[in-house]
């Protein structure tokens, strides 16, 4: 759905070519290379499989709306929605504000780390939107939840819910790949445009020094 965009990282940041942040990425060429080529493996793959453009665009919208950044959550909806679902759509921005928490949360195995447990609510996606995400984009939906927030629960239960749900184990690495990918993007996508807004400010601050003390010179004050 996003194959006009030559760098989505580059896109959902707000990089322009030849500005200070594209002059940045440019120096780990190889890691800025690699970033879209594992965009485009898992949302426009040469072979699918099973996991569906619907499902891989509504676990990367759920995604992207519990890490709570606005604009790429729009960014993969609009790609959902392009798909023909509104309604799929509105629903997983529903049950992204079911889902939203803080965490981490769960229970590490007993030992020294123990003291760093804490408990956490258990996401189930709610009774009305079942029927319309269909009982295996629920379960997807769910674990993504756990692996966000309760990645210290994962556990061969909660894999066996996915299975039963009618996840191949292929497909079960494929829903990981997505939830570690967008927590990756998310990140530098966070981190850029933080950078961004830095040096819009410091360049601010240059021109209103440069104005005052061009005032000051022309000895108006």
């Amino acid at each position: 759905m996003s194959t006009i965009i030559s760098d989505v990282i580059d896109h959902l940041a707000g990089i322009q070519p030849g500005s200070s942040l594209d002059r940045l990425r440019d120096q780990r060429p190889q890691a800025r290379e690699n970033a879209q080529r594992s965009f485009l493996a898992l949302f426009e793959p040469e072979v699918p499989g099973h996991v569906t453009a619907i499902e891989r665009y509504a676990i990367a919208t759920f995604v992207a709306g519990l890490h709570r950044q606005a604009h790429v959550t729009d960014f993969y909806a609009a790609s959902l929605q392009k798909l023909g679902h509104p309604r799929l759509t509105d629903a997983i921005r529903s049950e992204i504000a079911r889902g939203s928490v803080t965490g981490p949360y769960g229970r590490y195995p007993q030992g020294p780390l123990t003291v760093e447990d804490e408990e956490g609510p258990e996401y189930q996606v709610s009774a009305d939107n079942r029927e319309r995400l269909g009982s295996r984009l629920v379960a997807g939906l769910q674990h993504a939840h756990l692996l966000v927030f309760h990645p210290r629960d994962a556990s061969p239960a909660a894999l066996q819910r996915l299975l039963d749900a009618g996840w191949s184990t292929t497909d079960v690495v494929t829903l990981s790949q997505l939830v570690a990918f967008l927590s990756f993007q998310i990140r530098v996508v966070a981190g850029l445009r933080a950078l961004a807004g830095a040096s819009a400010v410091e360049n601010a601050d240059a021109d209103h020094t440069q104005i005052f003390t061009g005032v000051l010179a022309s000895g108006t004050v």
